[in-house]
């Protein structure tokens, strides 16, 4: 991963093979990033993601193991027990133009990705939810 600080804004353009997730937060550790916007595209060639099913009260998951377009990579960073908490949606397109998404748990990256993070000068934590059973933000 390599990135710039300008201001209130990160750049960070990760390589192939490197993962989303694990990437961004080792960012915000290195970084002490407590809240941000997240926004980014790129492509991967394996993506984990999920649905969200209330009547579980958890994620049912799906992978896609191809070579896929990132469309758009959209979510934001806090806070849960003081370590960086993502909560990131992926919309990725296959070869045929396909649109498929979901809340991202992994991405490997196939070329390159390309993620803006805009820090927000606060601490915003997560707490869970009794009702669904998502960590929620706590303002």
């Amino acid at each position: 991963m390599e990135y710039k600080k300008a201001g209130n804004r990160f750049v960070l353009k990760l390589k192939r093979g490197e993962e989303i997730i694990s990437s961004i937060t080792e960012l915000c550790k290195k970084e002490n990033i407590t809240a941000a916007s997240v926004s980014g595209i790129g492509a991967t060639q394996s993506v984990e993601a999920g649905f969200y099913s209330f009547k579980k009260k958890k994620y049912q998951g799906y992978c896609f193991n191809q070579n896929m377009e990132i469309l758009s990579l959209l979510g934001n960073i806090s806070t849960k027990d003081n370590e960086p908490y993502l909560h990131l949606h992926i919309v990725v397109s296959n070869d045929e133009g396909e649109a498929l998404g979901g809340h991202l748990t992994k991405a490997i990256i196939s070329v390159t990705a390309e993620i803006f993070i805009d820090v927000i000068e606060v601490k915003i934590d997560r707490e869970p939810d009794s009702l669904t059973g998502i960590n929620l933000m706590k303002l």
